[in-house]
């Protein structure tokens, strides 16, 4: 394959197959449940994933904060030393 991305989320995707396939022991394109079960699925995943960009939004904030207050330490650090 020629773009590693690709591949890489391919592989990803079999493997959520495989793992789906094991636990519930029908594939995807035999699974006949209702359309309102269906979207029921959608909805959850999309609420699941919106909680992980909050939960990753601020772990990525804190440890913005963190460097930020690391770097005004050190420069300050700095400072004392030179004066």
């Amino acid at each position: 394959m020629r773009d590693k991305i690709i591949e890489s989320v391919v592989n990803k995707i079999i493997s959520r197959s495989d793992i789906g396939y094991k636990k519930y022991k029908v594939t995807l394109q035999d699974d006949d449940q209702t359309l309102d079960t269906w979207l029921n699925h959608i909805q959850e995943e999309l609420m699941d994933a919106v909680n992980y960009i909050e939960k990753t939004r601020q772990s990525l904030r804190s440890e913005v904060e963190e460097c930020y207050l690391r770097d005004i330490k050190s420069r300050h650090e700095d400072i004392q030393k030179e004066g």
